[in-house]
Order: structure tokens, then sequence, then C-alpha cells
């Protein structure tokens, strides 16, 4: 059954469906979201964002409808290297035989790396990649114009405060970002953020920028 947020997410023209496996973990993990086209076509390419690290997936995703004479899973893409979201890398690969991208080069189990403007399909969806330094170096955003749907991993997109300073490559990113039409946020933990996407964002910049200056 969908939740709130899926059956959001579906309304309307938006093509894709999008499902966080792992909404009900009982062990701390990252969200895992499996990603796959309204029609379940031959053509889509059925996806993960994030292994996340509990085992409870693999059976989620054979049980999911991910369309007749397709591959459960095409490929699983990480947003960083960071144990709570690439923890299932081995086994998913193992059980559904799918490839794994990520933009870090170090990370096992990599079947291709990712590069910053790299254009994916997922699900019926195409989707660009934007390498997002701050939380981690090898982090990733995946933005569709089509569906103004933003997967953020743990990029600090909401900060309230000008306590902390920020590097100057992110604050570069998080321009380009506050300039997209956004619907939607994606977040490697806990819910999605469903409303007033760009204005929250632009708060963001302004707070860190506000605090850049006094570094």
């Amino acid at each position: 059954m969908l939740s709130c947020f899926e059956r959001l997410l579906n309304k309307g023209d938006t093509p894709m469906k999008i499902i966080n496996l792992t909404e009900d973990s009982k062990m701390y993990t990252s969200n895992a979201f499996l990603v796959t086209g309204s029609w379940n076509t031959l053509t889509d390419i059925n996806t993960l964002i994030d292994t996340g690290r509990d085992p409870n997936i693999i059976e989620k995703i054979n049980n999911a409808a991910t369309g007749v004479g397709k591959h459960k899973l095409d490929q699983a893409i990480l947003t960083h290297s960071h144990y709570d979201h690439a923890g299932m890398v081995k086994e998913i690969k193992r059980e559904f035989n799918s490839k794994i991208l990520a933009y870090s080069k170090n990370q096992v189990g990599i079947d291709k790396t990712l590069h910053d403007g790299e254009v994916l399909k997922m699900g019926d969806v195409y989707f660009e990649v934007i390498h997002m330094p701050g939380h981690s170096t090898d982090s990733i955003c995946l933005y569709s114009r089509e569906s103004k749907v933003l997967f953020a991993g743990d990029s600090p997109l909401i900060i309230r405060t000008e306590e902390c300073c920020y590097e100057y490559e992110f604050v570069f990113v998080l321009k380009r970002l506050v300039s997209l039409p956004i619907d939607i946020i994606y977040f490697g933990h806990g819910g999605p953020l469903i409303e007033k996407c760009n204005e929250s964002l632009m708060q963001t910049l302004e707070n860190i920028t506000a605090k850049k200056l006094n570094c």
C-alpha cells in the first residue's frame, strides 16, 4: 500500500512510483527508495536509491510490482558511501545482479562511477546527477526537472541557524539548487519535504551565506 507521500507524488502527471522500503525498519538505516515506472514497461529502469542496511528490503523488492518479464532491480544508486546508506551493497548485487552506481571511486562493489551533470534514467524519468560536497566528498543529489523531484541523500539542505561555516563548493551548488523548480525533496533520513521546497532552500542559503561572510 502506498504511503500518503507516495500517493501525493503519483498524482497528476508525475510518471514514476517511489516506495520507501525502510520506512518501517526496526534498525538504524538510511531510507532506501525503490523507483519504478507507473506502467512497469520493459523500457523502465527499476532503481534503488541507497541500499540502506536492513536485509528486509530484499523481500520487499521481490514482492514489489516491478513489471512482468523484467529484472526486479536494474540498478542501485548510492547518494554517498556511508555505511547506513551502502551497507547492503553486496547483498543487493548478489540477489538481483544489479549494477551499483556511485560517485565514489573507492566504494567496494561499484560497477560505474558517476559524474556531475550525468543523466540517468530511473523508472521512466530522467534524473541529473548533482555532486553536492558538504556531508561527504562523494555526496550526490539526483534531480528530475520533469517531475520536480530531488533526492538529497544526507546533504544538509535545511539549515535554520547561522552557527556553522560552509565550504564555497557547497554554497555554489546550493545556489544552483535554489534556481531549480522543486516540488518534493526526499532525504536520506526521515520523511520528505512536500511543500515550499524552494523557499526552504532559499532560507538555508541565506543562513549559511550570512554566516560564511563572518567566518
